[in-house]
């Protein structure tokens, strides 16, 4: 399995990736870095381990909002059939960095 170097939060990972999967492990990695900076930069929480829960917690819930939203039954293609797919590949994502990040004992 291919390798990537990723950084999140100024803090470099090796990162297990399929070779058809590295841009939308890359792109996963940027939202998480943007977030994670984000609760960073707010200046209340300091700790890492803190960071990455509320970061964990902020983007599953926007996915659980993003598959409760309506969906007009008519529509199998464009942006809704897109939404449904990147899901999918949120889910997938996220258990190749759990599996890459192993038994590390901690998150950051």
């Amino acid at each position: 399995m291919k390798q990537i170097e990723a950084t999140i939060l100024g803090q470099s990972y090796v990162l297990a990736c399929p070779p058809d999967g590295e841009t939308l492990l890359r792109e996963a990695v940027g939202i998480v870095d943007r977030e994670m900076s984000a609760i960073r930069d707010a200046g209340k929480v300091k700790a890492r381990e803190r960071i990455a829960v509320l970061t964990a917690l902020n983007l599953a819930y926007q996915r659980a909002e993003a598959a409760h939203a309506p969906v007009p039954a008519a529509t199998t293609t464009g942006p809704a059939a897109a939404l449904d797919a990147g899901a999918m590949d949120l889910d997938g994502l996220i258990r190749r960095i759990d599996s890459a990040l192993g038994n590390d004992g901690q998150l950051l």
